[in-house]
């Protein structure tokens, strides 16, 4: 149970602790990653631009020469080897001035006319070169031309067609290594998370085991400062007041023990008193207590259902204190008038007791101890198990305890006799149960003296 109430919402709190970094991590990861491939996709897109206007400012410096000396061989032979060492590079052709094509990678297009893509130029640098977009059935082309100037004369043009897929596999493959690079940052990260969260719940977590551990009544131990932060500071602060809680809760509790034997001792000198008025009755309380608290124990009770049984006992005849001498004192048998008096005295009690609620627990098993098993008792002529547990062992222990000492109008039974005056009238004066255990419990009592 403990482990429930103390580690399961820790762990929700780390969970969520590293849910949260997680999904931080991730949306700054994904957005880094989508920013880092954008700008590289564009600066792959500008060395592209870049290389292919470097080769096609190069061929057009090389080409110029055979322009103008009409070596058409030379101008094969430059087309293939930039071709041959270019493989993203389409097609290449150089064309003169009226836009015939003079030489061109794939040579049975040589002499055709060369029709330019159409589309809008997206680049356009000092010297003429002119890079232009097209799209096609097959996707984007990008055509780059530059013009072939010697001794100030314009000779023609070279134009170099890039396909987009040589753009998109660069894409690609930058893309695969940007994301292998964020996949480590972000493996890292979660496990740097799961530390991170770890780290701040720790001390959290010692300070709930420790209010739990307080709640409870139980001496923790000191909790453990595991850093010298905020965090550290409040742990040390719990620890001072865990001190002091406990030690002013042990003040506490003993003097709740003390004030609680006080009461109890204030009780026992108040039966006494009542008994005193009667020396026939003196310490009767006592050991009506005494023989009751025997039957609780057989029964099983609590400890604390002992106490209340004990102080139940001792508080049984307290209505007495309103009986006057002349009736309580008499010698002789009571007259139907005095009878009926004494027999309020349970009545009286339960009133008494009523004056304080501290004290209400032990009206009923004041008020009903004359009540009989059959409904023929007083005052009220309960039935059965309607009669309060406590208020039918009383019953027992006060009849037996009247039964073997000594009255003014006669003598103690013995115990022999008693126990079995006590099993005729169980049934009918007193539960039936209860008084087979009642004289059991006894007997085994008369065994141990005998021995």
């Amino acid at each position: 149970m403990t482990k429930e109430t103390t580690f399961v919402p820790f762990q929700r709190i780390r969970v969520k602790a590293s849910l949260f970094v997680l999904l931080l991590l991730v949306s700054t990861t994904l957005s880094l990653y989508l920013i880092a491939a954008r700008i590289m996709s564009q600066n792959i897109l500008s060395e592209m631009f870049k290389r292919a206007e470097a080769l096609s400012r190069s061929m057009a410096s090389s080409a110029g020469y055979s322009l103008f000396s009409q070596d058409l061989l030379g101008l094969d032979n430059i087309v293939y080897k930039i071709r041959s060492s270019n493989q993203d590079i389409e097609y290449i052709a150089v064309v003169n001035p009226a836009g015939e094509i003079l030489a061109h990678s794939q040579i049975e297009k040589a002499g055709q006319k060369f029709s330019p893509r159409e589309g809008p130029a997206i680049r356009k640098t000092e010297d003429g070169t002119v890079i232009r977009e097209t799209r096609g059935k097959s996707g984007s082309l990008f055509e780059i031309a530059s013009p072939v100037v010697f001794m100030n004369k314009n000779l023609g043009s070279v134009i170099l067609g890039i396909n987009e897929s040589a753009l998109v596999a660069a894409q690609r493959d930058a893309r695969r290594k940007i994301l292998l690079v964020f996949a480590v940052i972000l493996i890292l990260g979660m496990a740097g998370s799961l530390l991170l969260s770890s780290f701040l719940t720790r001390p959290i977590q010692e300070l709930s085991k420790g209010v739990t551990e307080l709640k409870r009544g139980k001496r923790s131990r000191p909790l453990h400062v595991y850093s010298r932060d905020e965090l550290g500071r409040l742990t040390e602060s719990f620890n001072e007041m865990t001190a002091l809680i406990t030690a002013q809760r042990d003040k506490l509790n003993k003097s709740a023990q003390d004030l609680e034997e006080a009461y109890i001792a204030t009780i026992r000198v108040l039966a006494a008193a009542i008994d005193a008025r009667d020396n026939y009755t003196l310490g009767h309380s006592t050991r009506v207590a005494q023989l009751s608290l025997g039957l609780g124990r057989e029964l099983g009770f609590s400890k604390q259902e002992l106490e209340e049984l004990e102080i139940a006992c001792l508080f049984h005849d307290v209505g007495k204190i309103r009986l006057p001498d002349s009736i309580l004192l008499k010698e002789g048998r009571l007259d139907a008038l005095e009878h009926r008096e004494m027999q309020r005295h349970s009545e009286y009690g339960a009133e008494i007791l009523s004056k304080a609620s501290s004290l209400f627990r032990y009206i009923p098993a004041v008020r009903h101890h004359h009540e009989w098993f059959d409904g023929t008792g007083y005052p009220d002529g309960l039935l059965g198990d309607k009669i309060p547990l406590t208020a039918a062992i009383i019953a027992l222990a006060d009849v037996y305890d009247a039964m073997t000492s000594d009255r003014p109008y006669r003598k103690a039974l013995a115990e022999e006799d008693a126990r079995s005056k006590i099993i005729e009238l169980a049934g009918r004066q007193f539960h039936p149960d209860l008084a087979l255990k009642f004289v059991k419990l006894l007997e085994k009592k008369a065994q141990k003296v005998l021995q």
